[in-house]
């Protein structure tokens, strides 16, 4: 799949579409890209899925550093989406894409349809405890050469922790050592673990549109407790519970999947 390109202020992004029909913006995590999306994505659902690679991620341009921000990276989007000139569009994610949808909600309602909020490391504060092990890999990638950062990561008992409770945490944080270039993945890392979408819980709150939250157990960086009070905070949310995974990846993908296509044939 060949991406298009968007040009927003400073940078150069890629954009990637699939399927037909309505759109839906579905968001990537934090140092990922739209390959994570698209494994869970429904594709006989009848929509159109739109995934902006954020700055510094995928195929897009990084920029400058000091506009790596969930609020730049929503900013973005919405400019797609104003450009591309397709109307109200369904706008979800996972993860750091779940921190750009909430305050697409909040802050830009009139090109919502209706939520997509998976697996989500923020409700509205900024710099949650649970984003600790990635700013901290990002602190370290920013003092140390990465095969000495990784070293010392391992040697904390935060990574014990993780071993132990989220060993899919402790994968993806292990990929981040590695993943080129290192001054992006560390500036990304320790901006973006720190800030948060902006949001208020009475924002939150008077979301009006249709919304699924997705969450799972065994998850250090994505509580399910993060996903049961944000599907507590908005009116007729709907929360599904679905199969870790770090116990079974490919009933996660498809548990993912099946939640999904129910909640967007309902639109």
């Amino acid at each position: 799949m060949k991406p298009i390109r968007h040009h927003v202020e400073g940078a150069s992004l890629a954009v990637y579409e699939e399927g037909e029909g309505m759109p839906f913006v579905f968001q990537h995590g934090l140092c990922g890209d739209q390959v994570q999306p698209g494994q869970v994505f429904p594709a006989a659902a009848g929509f159109r899925r739109i995934t902006v690679e954020c700055r510094g991620h995928g195929a897009s341009d990084a920029g400058p550093k000091a506009a790596f921000s969930i609020a730049t990276f929503a900013d973005d989007i919405a400019h797609y989406l104003a450009v591309e000139g397709s109307g109200r569009a369904v706008v979800g994610g996972i993860s750091m894409g779940a921190a750009i949808a909430l305050r697409l909600a909040v802050r830009r309602p009139e090109l919502v349809r209706a939520l997509v909020i998976a697996r989500p490391a923020w409700i509205c504060a900024a710099s949650p405890e649970n984003m600790a092990p990635n700013r901290i890999a990002g602190e370290l990638l920013d003092r140390h050469p990465p095969q000495e950062a990784r070293r010392q990561y391992e040697a904390l008992p935060l990574a014990e922790d993780l071993k132990r409770d989220a060993p899919d945490n402790l994968a993806s944080i292990r990929g981040f050592f590695t993943r080129e270039p290192i001054d992006v993945t560390a500036a990304l890392l320790r901006a973006i673990s720190m800030d948060g979408p902006d949001v208020t819980a009475a924002e939150v709150s008077a979301i009006a549109v249709p919304t699924l939250v997705i969450g799972h157990g065994r998850d250090f960086v994505h509580p399910l407790g993060h996903a049961r009070s944000i599907a507590a905070m908005i009116p007729g949310a709907r929360l599904v519970e679905i199969t870790p995974k770090v116990d079974d990846a490919d009933a996660y993908r498809a548990d993912f999947r099946a939640a999904l296509s129910a909640f967007l044939k309902e639109l």
